[in-house]
């Protein structure tokens, strides 16, 4: 196929080049032939450049006083008039007070005033448009989502408040603003366990930890107050009880975007359902097993949980594999990789990037025509201060940092975090934060190319295989996978092979690791407090009769 061209200029007296120069990088990212012509070019030179590259658009800017940019561009429109009889495309570019005259001209095609989202103007370029409305006609699954915004990645965020009017506003007001590509709808945690069960509802847990939603028809409300603006796709967490009801009501109320479940937690291990450690791994398993048959995305949200409980590194990207490897084996098709980062708290930059790296390492092999890995990156629950501003500099921050792995999803921990659940003004803000974020981010040099972050990757690979050998040890001679048998990984934890500091006193896992910020990794020590290898601590376990 003929690569099509597109030519671009700031006309006239006009030297401001910032905006075309990003609409010529979007257009390359596109799939576009781009030519820039430069600040003040007169229109004559312009159209001349049109015919000789057999342009199919042509972008022009002019950023200075409306009255002059309106008769420069009536001027322009009249002179272009020929090419724009024969079907060349023309794009405006400028301030909002001139864009408006511009408008008014009825010459161009599309014109932007910079408060466009990039989603939007890079739909223009890949002609999705919804024909005859010049609308962006939003995808409606995760995937479609992700392939419309690439090279930038969809963006979701938190959102649920204790009651279900305000839930229902802000998900308008947030829908309105075109902030997110997903929203996730924070549920309160008696609905995450006892939505099917309202005899065990407690009336003084209401709202607890997020919108209490306690029918079908709530789910379906807040499915209707999203259907406007930017559409977003909305998803939730998949439940501590009655699973697969769960992932049914889901996708018929809400068309949820992915199923989001762990691989250990969200059990009797952490308090947040009554399902017993063994059990409830043979329960996500099969929950992945339902949304991969009914091709719906999964996420296994499950390393930052080890993470938050202090866990090793190592511990975390064995996590993290399993999560891959469990998924892959039961049938998802479109599998989303979390990688929370800043957990736990007092990472340095570069080994946050080197574990998330290793954990790249270790899954991106797993990918095969049937299964295709989709990255998701976000700031750890725990790492934002409480400070406004200061929180506001961290999620920027961090935000860059993460843009480094070309995340397909940028999960967003609002700035308020450590302070208040985030109203959907907040959500707006720290959208408008990460996107700024995220556009400096387009030009950073390889922060993965770091030397000491390829050291760090290469020991934490022993490490990781230290505890995979060990995981394989639990394992009966005439057993299946031990990676996907329920009762080996269960054994995982309570053995202590798997654990964390926090496990302390824990009903299944041991609690015994001492782990510590040793040279910006968290890394196991011993009881001096020096470092030692997992192979090294494993060795010091009883694993017997576990």
């Amino acid at each position: 196929m003929k690569q099509k061209t597109v030519i671009a200029a700031a006309l006239g007296e006009c030297v401001h080049v910032a905006g075309i120069s990003n609409f010529l990088r979007l257009a390359e990212s596109a799939g576009w032939r781009t030519i820039f012509l430069g600040p003040a070019v007169p229109i004559e030179e312009v159209l001349r450049a049109a015919r000789r590259e057999n342009a199919e658009l042509v972008g022009v800017s002019y950023r200075l006083t409306p009255e002059t940019g309106e008769r420069l561009l009536g001027d322009f429109a009249e002179a272009a008039s020929e090419l724009h009889e024969r079907g060349v495309r023309f794009a405006f570019g400028g301030t909002p007070p001139v864009v408006e005259r511009v408008n008014a001209l009825g010459f161009f095609e599309r014109s932007f005033d910079g408060s466009e989202p990039v989603d939007e103007i890079l739909a223009y370029l890949k002609g999705q448009l919804a024909a005859g409305s010049g609308e962006l006609n939003y995808p409606q699954t995760t995937v479609e989502r992700i392939k419309l915004k690439s090279p930038y990645p969809i963006l979701r965020h938190h959102f649920g408040l204790p009651t279900m009017a305000d839930t229902l506003t802000g998900i308008e007001k947030i829908a309105e603003a075109k902030a997110l590509d997903v929203i996730s709808l924070g549920i309160d945690q008696d609905a995450q366990e006892n939505f099917y069960h309202p005899e065990r509802q407690d009336p003084r847990r209401k709202g607890a930890g997020g919108v209490p939603v306690r029918s079908e028809d709530d789910y379906r409300a807040l499915y209707a107050a999203s259907r406007r603006g930017n559409f977003p796709l909305l998803r939730t967490y998949s439940g501590t009880d009655d699973f697969i009801r769960l992932a049914e009501m889901y996708a018929d109320t809400i068309n949820i975007a992915w199923c989001a479940i762990p691989l250990f937690w969200f059990n009797q291990m952490d308090g947040r359902g009554p399902w017993d450690l063994e059990g409830s791994i043979r329960e996500h398993q099969e929950v992945m097993q339902w949304y991969g048959a009914h091709n719906i995305p999964v996420e296994l949200n499950e390393p930052h949980h080890w993470g938050m409980r202090d866990s090793s590194d190592a511990v975390f990207v064995v996590s993290a594999f399993l999560s891959a490897y469990n998924a892959r084996a039961f049938g998802v098709k479109d599998y989303i990789a979390q990688m929370m980062f800043n957990s736990p708290p007092g990472l340095s930059d570069a080994m946050d990037l080197a574990k998330m790296l290793t954990i790249l390492d270790l899954i991106m092999p797993l990918e095969h025509d049937d299964f295709k890995i989709w990255k998701q990156t976000r700031i750890g629950l725990l790492s934002h201060p409480l400070d406004p501003e200061a929180a506001r500099g961290h999620l920027a921050a961090s935000t860059y940092l993460q843009m480094a792995l070309k995340p397909h999803i940028y999960h967003i921990v609002g700035h308020t975090e450590a302070d208040h659940a985030a109203t959907a003004d907040d959500v707006i803000i720290a959208s408008r934060i990460a996107r700024r974020a995220l556009d400096n981010a387009m030009g950073a040099p390889d922060m993965t190319a770091d030397p000491a972050i390829a050291q760090r990757r290469a020991e934490l690979s022993a490490d990781v295989n230290a505890i995979l050998d060990a995981i394989r040890s639990l394992s009966r001679p005439d057993a299946g996978d031990p990676f996907t048998d329920a009762s080996v990984l269960a054994r995982a934890v309570t053995s202590g092979i798997l654990d964390a500091p926090q496990l302390v006193n824990n009903k299944f896992g041991r609690g015994q690791v001492r782990t510590r910020i040793v040279d910006g990794a968290c890394v196991s020590v011993d009881e001096k407090g020096n470092p030692i290898s997992e192979c090294e601590r494993i060795a010091k376990l009883n694993t017997k009769g576990d």
